[in-house]
């Protein structure tokens, strides 16, 4: 899960370099190629909208970080707890000298792709 936070991270960190840049560009370009335009829809106006989308996308940014956060966490104490239950699980039966019956297919690949999933974490 760490790993997915930070691919998101590096993804918002890019977009908001590529929202620069794009920034920049406009400007440059509406100074160099349109110097006079005058009774036109004004180009800086644009730029602006540009910067209020921005804006709401580094608010979005600073949002999602503590749910990340939050779901990692959340995750780590599932996995924990699971584990601890398969544990009571394996005491249990060896107290008891009871074994369950053979997992199916589908429960062992439940199974391995939960054992995947926490060795990620």
């Amino acid at each position: 899960m760490e790993a997915e936070v930070d691919k998101l991270e590096l993804m918002f960190q890019k977009a908001d370099s590529d929202l620069d840049y794009i920034q920049y560009r406009l400007e440059y370009e509406i100074k160099t190629n349109y110097p006079d335009s005058a009774g036109k829809k004004n180009p800086v106006t644009l730029l602006k909208e540009l910067s209020a989308i921005k804006s709401r996308y580094r608010t979005l940014h600073v949002r999602f970080k503590p749910i990340a956060v939050e779901q990692k966490e959340t995750k780590s104490r599932i996995c924990a707890t699971f584990s601890k239950t398969m544990t009571m699980i394996q005491e249990l039966q060896k107290q008891t000298d009871l074994e369950l019956s053979p997992l199916t297919k589908e429960e062992n690949t439940a199974a391995e792709q939960l054992k995947s999933y926490m060795s990620d974490l």
